[in-house]
């Protein structure tokens, strides 16, 4: 019997094709990642756009299945309340986190506003330190050479 020209096996790695490496660790995984983006430089790398920020729906311009007190609703009715009920909810506390957040930025642009002014008058401050000090040795320059020239 002739044997068959055997195929490399699971165990044997195969010619050209990359060995398959499973990370264990986060540096491991982040590792291979790098080897592969650094193994062609010259492909550009996709960097994600920033997701927007979630948002709710706005409230329906006309309601067309208003909810009355009536007796005998249906067994969905209160499912439908319901759902209606934590949307707006939701809605309600997207427009209180956007206002919190709106006063934060306003507070801290007043903050940066302070700070900046306090900064140009103690810069202010010291520039005209340094121009005092320098007109005094000015004239003391000054009064050294007259006296110079008084005493000749």
């Amino acid at each position: 019997k002739m044997a068959a020209p055997s195929a490399p096996g699971p165990s044997q790695p195969r010619e050209g094709l990359p060995t398959l490496f499973i990370p264990r660790t986060a540096a491991e995984e982040q590792r291979v990642r790098l080897e592969r983006l650094m193994r062609n430089p010259e492909k550009t790398v996709p960097i994600p756009e920033k997701l927007n920020e979630w948002a709710p729906r706005p409230p329906p311009e006309f309601v067309r299945d208003v909810m009355g007190s009536s007796a005998g609703a249906g067994s969905g009715e209160f499912h439908v309340y319901r759902h209606l009920r934590r949307r707006e909810y939701q809605r309600q506390d997207f427009m209180d986190a956007m206002a919190e957040k709106q006063k934060l930025d306003e507070e801290f642009q007043k903050k940066l506003e302070r700070n900046k002014m306090i900064a140009e008058e103690q810069t202010a401050k010291r520039r005209r330190k340094r121009q005092k000090l320098k007109e005094k040795k000015l004239q003391a320059k000054k009064n050294k050479l007259e006296q110079k020239k008084q005493e000749k």
